[in-house]
């Protein structure tokens, strides 16, 4: 059975480890970092055991203060709207649903909060297919594009109706 579940103190360095090790898809944090994130998210859940979670997503809203380009792009194009920093999953746990799990929580809390648009970012340089064709099949569309020359990245905005 799929749980999920808000994220506690005690998965911090699980999900510390876990995120460090997609630092090329996510961005690599530091134990502060994670924990300003974790702070100032809208949404924070993880699916699995206490201390070892097997999937976790961090997301802001447009309520939040700007948590970097990519949040900022979206509070300057929507007035309201969940936006999806991270997602990952451990790789000895993947495709049994985990994320898409997580997306749909994210999809009802954001529903029931009465916000018409979740958004997130997938790279495009570095490219990410994974992650283009879960948040296609997921239906979500490209709405603009930036390049991130400090993180030597280009990324995809994307975005999907809540109802």
């Amino acid at each position: 059975m799929t749980t999920v579940r808000p994220i506690e103190p005690l998965d911090l360095p699980a999900l510390l480890a876990l995120n460090n090790a997609h630092a090329t898809e996510l961005s690599e944090v530091d134990e502060a970092g994670l924990a300003r994130l974790l702070a100032s998210a809208a949404y924070a859940a993880a699916i699995g055991a206490a201390g070892a979670p097997d999937a976790f997503l961090l997301a802001f809203d447009h309520a939040t203060a700007p948590q970097g380009p990519n949040h900022a792009w979206f509070l300057a194009r929507n007035e309201r709207f969940l936006y999806v920093d991270r997602v990952c999953v451990e790789p000895r746990a993947r495709k049994r649903g985990l994320a898409r799990a997580l997306y749909a929580d994210a999809l009802a809390i954001a529903r029931a909060r009465g916000v018409p648009v979740i958004c997130c970012e997938v790279n495009v340089d570095p490219p990410n297919p994974g992650s283009d064709a879960f948040h296609a099949a997921l239906g979500f569309g490209e709405v603009g594009r930036a390049v991130l020359a400090e993180r030597n990245k280009i990324v995809r905005y994307l975005e999907r109706a809540t109802v």
